[in-house]
């Protein structure tokens, strides 16, 4: 393996030093453009209000989620929705009472635009500012998609560069994690694949080449591997059955290097989409199947049948003209035009070497399941639900039974922008989907974030309890619950 040319061949060496044009919100923009606000500084905790109903007596814990939530400053702003600044936030709960806090994860890329006034580091959509210089991946990392527990820790996570690790309770940045000495700075992305046992898998990209990582229950690096994928495709999120890596390769193509990463990719429908299944105990041992072409962000835990058949959920697009193409407009409060909201669809992957895509009316993102069942057979999953065209907001929560085909909806109503819903167990049991949805969202009316805790098995039943914060938290993007 060697360092110096895999993170060459992901672009994340080298000086940059192309001018980023100031953005800012349009005049009279819409209201929804609330969750895409900057926050000025960290939030100390403070209980919230109880709004309506009463919580579970057995639900205790916090629920962790992470997201951009800095984007502009006086001499320049980011070009792009995914380049803020990670802002980690923390919903405890705890005796029927609820808190919030919320801190910025002290980066190299978060201190440099402080310095400069402007928002000069470059990434996905963002070009570089006025002495803006990256010497590795870690420069650029926002540490603002996602989170995990390791040993421990409060792992911060990215795309393309380094977790970093923070403390779980009071959420200070502790710094990036260096999993072995010659792998520093090496990209870990930000939807990892944890085993029901703990032992965690994840992906690093870098062109056609993939890092393959896998980690023990306390955080511990066990191996890395690195294998060399059909084509460049970007990949945000993989899945995995108890015995098998699958790697979605859709025809969303990285052409060339260069800084915004977006300006690098090209859309190549004819190319179609390939899976790329790996097995775990044999990295060598692949095969690749055939679907037509889709753009996607997030996928579903996959499970293998009885007869060799991999089948797993996502949230499919047409192409890449929303949320990835168009995440300068969200920062000016435009809507993008023509564009439909992502759909349910169910992969299969037969023994004989088949594939099929089956596409739903449902609209679905950030699909979610019981993770103690994760790679194994199950029946239900969770995924946001009723978008608009042009916006990526949702206004509701569904629950899927794969089983029968049915699916749950609770309706919050267009002036509630829900975010990802987390599976939490009830204490003690082992019965699939036995607990409850916990998640937030963003009430226009009140320019308040708000936390809910849904019954999973009856969330067309509404919330069991909301709280509400004093203050209104842009969108985020992922998150954990931690007991």
């Amino acid at each position: 393996m060697d360092r110096r040319a895999f993170l060459r061949a992901a672009g994340l060496t080298g000086a940059a030093a192309v001018l980023s044009p100031e953005t800012v919100f349009a005049a009279g923009a819409a209201d929804w453009t609330l969750a895409f606000r900057d926050v000025e500084a960290d939030i100390a905790p403070a209980r919230l209000t109880r709004l309506r109903g009463k919580a579970p007596a057995e639900l205790s814990g916090a629920l962790i989620r992470n997201g951009p939530a800095k984007f502009r400053r006086p001499g320049g702003s980011a070009g792009h929705w995914f380049d803020g600044e990670g802002l980690v936030r923390r919903w405890s709960i705890q005796d029927g009472q609820a808190s919030l806090a919320a801190r910025f994860v002290d980066t190299p890329k978060r201190r440099a635009n402080t310095a400069a006034g402007a928002m000069v580091t470059p990434g996905f959509g963002t070009r570089a500012g006025p002495g803006a210089a990256l010497g590795g991946p870690d420069d650029a990392n926002g540490a603002n998609t996602s989170v995990m527990m390791a040993g421990g820790e409060l792992w911060a996570l990215w795309e393309a560069g380094s977790p970093c690790a923070l403390d779980p309770v009071t959420l200070e940045t502790k710094g990036f994690k260096t999993l072995r000495p010659d792998l520093k700075a090496m990209p870990f992305l930000a939807h990892p694949r944890r085993e029901p046992d703990g032992r965690t898998w994840n992906l690093g990209l870098a062109g056609k080449h993939a890092i393959v990582w896998r980690l023990a229950p306390d955080g511990a690096l066990e191996d890395a591997q690195v294998v060399v994928l059909p084509r460049a495709s970007y990949i945000h999120d993989f899945t995995a059955t108890e015995r098998h890596l699958v790697i979605v390769l859709q025809p969303w193509i990285q052409e060339r290097l260069e800084m915004p990463y977006i300006s690098s990719m090209a859309w190549r429908p004819e190319l179609g989409t390939q899976v790329v299944v790996l097995d775990k105990a044999d990295l060598t041992r692949r095969r690749t199947f055939e679907l037509p072409p889709f753009f996607f962000f997030h996928l579903g835990d996959a499970w293998e049948d009885a007869g060799g058949t991999i089948r797993f959920d996502a949230c499919v697009d047409d192409d890449p003209r929303g949320t990835a193409s168009a995440g300068e407009q969200l920062l000016r409060g435009v809507p993008f035009k023509n564009v439909a909201p992502p759909r349910l669809a169910l992969v299969a992957l037969h023994a004989d070497g088949k594939a099929q895509l089956t596409r739903f009316d449902s609209i679905a993102e950030f699909p979610r399941s019981d993770e103690r069942f994760a790679g194994r057979a199950r029946r239900y999953s969770v995924h946001a639900a009723i978008g608009e065209p042009g916006k990526p907001v949702f206004h509701g929560v569904a629950v899927r039974d794969w089983k029968t085909g049915r699916e749950q909806t609770f309706a919050f109503g267009r002036r509630q922008l829900v975010e990802e819903m987390v599976f939490v167990p009830r204490p003690g049991s082992s019965e699939e989907f036995d607990g409850w949805l916990v998640g937030s969202s963003l009430d226009l009316d009140a320019q308040a974030s708000e936390l809910h805790a849904f019954d999973a098995r009856r969330v067309a039943d509404g919330p069991l309890v909301t709280w509400r914060a004093n203050t209104a938290l842009p969108l985020g993007f992922h998150g954990i619950f931690t007991a």
